[in-house]
């Protein structure tokens, strides 16, 4: 049976959530593979409305194993608060499992993350403030405190107390911040000790087995693909690898085990924080495309930026992923557009370029070239096949999913669960 992986072909914020709680209901285990809880999804089921920023979308499908992977930063209490709230909706959240070797992002990374990002002025990230780079930093400097050091306070200690050494020097000297005391941090890292223990396993071997067994497991990347570290728009981008590749370090699973590998794709383009967008929109259609998709940020709380279709993303997101289909989301708020642009390339120095430039510097300096498609005002919300829609909608679909270089599998025509046409399945 498939191995799936499921992620962001733009800037985050494509619907993953949507998508991934449409699979749910058919595969066994949900894996968050990589990020933190700066990755927002907002999944809709009936007329209930659900905000996940840490927990896997699986975790609202009855039958479905949730998984929160090694490759995952875990703030304990943006962890049980979520799992309160919840557990008092009525979701059953006891199926969780969480790998022993994901890292805990502690309240000194919190404070790291706040104090450099104010301190940047100017030229700053843009990042969410929770920790999330300090932590994946301490992880990658080998002072990072992992969720199975909690059950050995002689090792917790020794690992806080390397891990302040250095950043209380920082914090009094450079920041003129007061130092963070290690008894504080261990005794509340401890306290979540016994609260984490029903839900810590070996994923790794969990995960494995399960495809061994012939299992259904779907892998979900938070962010995007210009968000990867190594493959974004560095440095405007997340700490870890939401990429595809991401999905075997982040959950310990070979590459031969990945069947396909499904890219999100909204209908338009949006990104939160700072750094380069060649479509963007700073007019009335960038206000309206943010009012009628409601493009504000799950976790952030922030507006999103919005522009038009960018075909070079797409492709740049096919390539680098390996995708196998795209899930086309929120195809409905282009509704009411006489005609639509979507960027088939840009200009870059007065030429032409059609793939996304190497060089950072030009990536800024680039500018859309536009195409114009014909667009639709008839109402697609309770399209159910591909024929449903319009004639210029079908349109735009098929163009866009002849510039992407990937098949379009499904489409997104609402943000309910059921406002979705399927056109291939994905399993």
């Amino acid at each position: 049976m498939p191995a799936l992986v499921l992620l962001g072909a733009q800037w985050g914020d494509e619907g993953k959530g949507k998508a991934t709680d449409l699979l749910g209901g058919s595969v066994d285990y949900v894996v968050r593979y990589q990020g933190g809880n700066n990755a927002g999804h907002t999944v809709v089921v009936g007329d209930q409305k659900y905000a996940l920023h840490l927990l896997p979308s699986g975790i609202l499908s009855p039958g479905c194993t949730p998984v929160i992977g090694n490759g995952v930063v875990v703030d304990p209490s943006v962890l049980f608060s979520e799992l309160s709230g919840l557990n008092e909706r009525g979701v059953d959240t006891s199926k969780l499992l969480i790998s022993g070797n994901a890292h805990i992002i502690t309240p000194y990374n919190v404070t790291v993350d706040k104090v450099t990002e104010r301190f940047l002025g100017k030229r700053k990230i843009g990042t969410t403030g929770r920790g999330i780079g300090p932590t994946y930093a301490d992880k990658i400097n080998r002072v990072g405190i992992r969720v199975q050091d909690l059950y050995d306070e002689s090792i917790l200690t020794q690992k806080v107390e390397a891990a302040l050494d250095v950043k209380n020097q920082m914090l009094t000297k450079f920041y003129n911040r007061r130092a963070i005391a290690v008894d504080q941090v261990v005794e509340e890292l401890l306290g979540y000790a016994d609260k984490l223990a029903p839900y810590v396993a070996d994923t790794v071997l969990v995960l494995n087995q399960a495809l061994d067994d012939d299992k259904v497991v779907l892998f979900e990347g938070g962010q995007g693909t210009l968000l990867d570290i190594d493959h974004g728009t560095y440095p405007f981008v997340t700490s870890s690898n939401p990429t595809a590749g991401g999905a075997c370090t982040g959950a310990g699973v070979g590459p031969t085990r990945i069947s396909r590998v499904i890219g999100i794709l909204k209908a338009y383009t949006t990104r939160v924080g700072a750094g380069p967008f060649p479509t963007e929109l700073f007019d009335e259609d960038g206000e309206a495309l943010r009012r009628i998709g409601g493009e504000r940020g799950v976790t952030t709380g922030r507006d999103r930026r919005c522009g038009w279709f960018d075909a070079v993303i797409a492709r740049y997101a096919t390539r680098v992923n390996g995708l196998t289909d795209f899930f086309l989301t929120k195809l409905d708020v282009l509704t009411g557009w006489e005609q639509i642009p979507v960027c088939v390339a840009y200009e870059i120095d007065g030429k032409r370029v059609e793939e996304l430039p190497y060089s950072q510097s030009d990536f800024h300096h680039a500018k859309p070239v536009y195409e114009m498609l014909p667009g639709w005002s008839e109402d697609i919300s309770k399209a159910k096949t591909f024929s449903d829609l319009p004639k210029n909608a079908q349109a735009y679909v098929k163009a866009l999913e002849e510039m992407s270089g990937a098949p379009i599998s499904a489409i997104g025509v609402g943000p309910g669960r059921d406002e979705t046409i399927e056109i291939n399945s994905f399993l």
